[in-house]
């Protein structure tokens, strides 16, 4: 877990419900074509990207050891699965299905042997291998930090797999795991604040409302707030990292928190999550970040494995397996947060990476359908919390022009210059200036304190009387003053 000095940034969870934060300024795509009325032996067939996933699961069930992974061609909105060659009979029947077959040498069994020999052979801190189904190679990184004999070490171990099994590249920066993503929540630890993000609210087997957050956010401390100096709202339930996978489940600590099933981008707009979705390589996903903004992407690899550097061990490594890459940008304070798709799909949980969202690089991500089974939570939550407002999101608006993101309305566009650099929180569009934000249902209003509120930021719901649970003294968001960690 990497640590970095951040300007303290106001973030409130106004019973139970997420903070919303401003959005990057880039387009939401309108929905890709649904299936269309083809007969069931023409294929391929054109297909939505969640269509696709589901098409994909069902294909692995029928070929059995013929299935050699899938991707998703957005640009043609096809299914492409691959089959080992031999058998014509599996060849038809995916055709009949609606993919796109391509023949291919290396079947899933022989691509994780070759992952247990990088296992065994190349666990070294700094690198990542995850299976690449467009190549049907498993692609093998390296950060820069893997020089001298690690990288003499990993590349002959990827040589000895042969050429048309795995490939190496290095990437730029260092991996490390990232923290926030969809909205601010705080925790005290050995060492001064953390800083992390909600993920998704979701219902506890017990029936009590949750969140998903990342694991390395679970372990590093207990107790969370929705405020940097706030009380606790939240008590980590499960939290797994390192290992296989990097999710924590977080119970409110009010039964009757009532916390929004839904990624907020803005003006009172949200992207309603109805369903945990499978990643699939080549479908265009979205990742809401507080301390970035939204971005977007494609999934490029899946069941990676990322090998960061311990902090409790200055020789050790923190192996986290299982999980989705991508090349959506994220920096340090966007982990935990949410990576969902257009249509409503919890995809996955920030975890680390390496780059920024000004060079690039590439991005892990806990699956919300693996963290779900392991937990025994379910998505959505009870009632409609703060975070419920009319309308749902319009793809053609910028999000640049939307406020908020996460889950929540509160506090809306509460971010460091994403729509506008040289605003202040109260200026920025939403930031705290929401009609009614931060007083819905009582949600927001504090002791009379609106949870936006920031002295010297901008008036309207988020101004209202008294310190709000994010108050800063007349510190706009971004303001170097009162310096707090992130992961």
């Amino acid at each position: 877990m990497s640590h970095k000095r951040i300007p303290k940034r106001k973030a409130a969870i106004a019973a139970g419900s997420v903070v919303a934060l401003g959005a990057a300024a880039i387009l939401l795509p309108n929905a890709n074509a649904s299936q269309d009325g083809s007969s069931a032996d023409a294929a391929p067939k054109t297909l939505k990207a969640t269509d696709a996933s589901d098409l994909a699961s069902q294909l692995q069930d029928m070929l059995g050891q013929a299935f050699a992974g899938s991707y998703y061609d957005s640009d043609k909105q096809q299914l492409v699965v691959n089959v080992i060659s031999g058998d014509n009979n599996v060849v038809v029947q995916a055709k009949k299905a609606g993919a796109k077959v391509r023949e291919v040498g290396n079947s899933l069994a022989a691509l994780k042997a070759g992952a247990q020999t990088l296992k065994a052979k190349a666990t070294i801190p700094g690198t990542a291998w995850a299976v690449d189904p467009k190549t049907n190679k498993l692609a093998v990184t390296a950060d820069s930090s893997v020089t001298g004999a690690k990288w003499d070490r990993l590349t002959s171990t990827v040589k000895s797999l042969g050429s048309d099994m795995a490939t190496v590249k290095k990437s730029s920066g260092t991996f490390k795991t990232l923290v926030s993503g969809g909205d601010a929540i705080f925790a005290q630890a050995e060492g001064g604040t953390v800083r992390c993000s909600l993920g998704f609210n979701v219902t506890a087997s017990d029936g009590s409302p949750a969140f998903l957050t990342a694991g390395h956010c679970g372990v590093a401390a207990k107790q969370w707030s929705d405020s940097e100096t706030g009380q606790p709202i939240a008590t980590v339930d499960q939290a797994t990292f390192p290992g296989n996978g990097d999710f924590s489940l977080v119970k409110y600590d009010d039964a009757n928190t009532q916390a929004a099933s839904e990624v907020n981008t803005g003006e009172g707009q949200a992207v309603q999550i109805t369903q945990a979705a499978e990643a699939t390589v080549g479908e265009q996903v979205f990742r809401m970040g507080s301390t970035t903004g939204l971005h977007d992407g494609t999934v490029t690899g899946l069941d990676a494995t990322v090998n960061f550097q311990s902090e409790t061990d200055p020789g050790g490594v923190d192996t986290v397996t299982g999980l989705i890459q991508t090349d959506v940008c994220a920096e340090a304070g966007d982990s935990g947060g949410s990576l969902f798709t257009q249509d409503g799909g919890a995809v996955g949980l920030t975890s680390g990476g390496s780059g920024d969202c000004t060079n690039g690089g590439e991005t892990f991500f806990q699956p919300v359908t693996a963290a779900l089974q392991a937990t025994g939570a379910t998505l959505g939550g009870a009632g409609a919390g703060a975070g419920d407002q009319a309308g749902t999101a319009d793809p053609s608006a910028s999000a640049g022009d939307q406020a908020g993101g996460g889950g929540d309305a509160v506090g809306g566009g509460d971010q460091s210059g994403t729509a506008d650099p040289s605003a202040t929180a109260g200026d920025q569009n939403g930031a705290g200036d929401q009609a009614g934000a931060g007083d819905q249902s009582g949600v927001g209003d504090q002791s009379g304190a609106g949870a936006g509120d920031q002295s010297g930021a901008g008036a309207g719901a988020g101004d209202q009387s008294g310190a709000g649970a994010g108050d800063q003294s007349g510190a706009g968001v971004g303001d170097g003053s009162s310096q707090t960690e992130t992961h």
